[in-house]
């Protein structure tokens, strides 16, 4: 019996490992970035900031990254040539994120932070098309539906709509439902990173 008991034990703990491991993963597949606007000249210090108060709270699993983008610049100056870096928006600072109460209250709390870039400061996370130009690596997801499965919206406008798969655009990463609105069927079209499959 006591065999039977700890196998027992181990099979639980193994189970709590692998959801655990899961909930990481999906905290981290809902991350998205979003700009926050700084006092000018604050940017480096609200980076080192934020980073502290993940490290002290604990974050490290729902605010992934803070991102100052800098550019190389060429200077002459007095005669002399050298290469500096600047930044490249002056006032304002990336965060790969979960957004939730405590994450929005920690970033928007930070000493130097005027609020989140959004409509009436609510925070509208960046899209892939205004990533690429910032250098920031889009992983491509395997889409795990096809045409004619039902998905449902989990972010973003369209969050908690469902839907059938109407027509797929794997290198856009983007798939078209039809939604309901104004009483009749109008398609959409979502990123993967929205959606998954019922």
């Amino acid at each position: 019996m006591a065999d039977t008991n700890s196998d027992g034990m181990e099979l639980e703990v193994e189970e709590n490992t692998t959801a655990a491991e899961s909930a990481v993963q999906e905290e981290e597949s809902a991350a998205r970035w979003y700009v926050v606007h700084t006092y000018s000249g604050y940017e480096m210090k609200v980076k080192t900031n934020i980073e502290k108060t993940i490290e002290n709270r604990h974050l490290e699993g729902q605010i992934l990254e803070v991102r100052v983008p800098m550019q190389e610049m060429v200077e002459i100056k007095d005669g002399v040539t050298k290469t500096v870096k600047k930044k490249l928006f002056p006032g304002y600072v990336l965060i790969n994120m979960v957004m939730n109460d405590d994450t929005w209250y920690v970033v928007r709390n930070t000493r130097g932070v005027t609020g989140f870039v959004g409509p009436g400061s609510k925070p509208v996370p960046l899209t892939e098309a205004e990533m690429r130009p910032l250098g920031i690596k889009v992983d491509d997801i395997v889409a795990d539906f096809a045409v004619g499965d039902t998905i449902a919206v989990i972010g973003g406008v369209w969050k908690d709509t469902i839907g059938e798969v109407q027509s797929m655009n794997p290198g856009q990463q983007t798939v078209t439902i039809n939604v309901e609105l104004f009483g009749r069927k109008t398609p959409v079209e979502i990123s993967f990173a929205e959606v998954q499959k019922m």
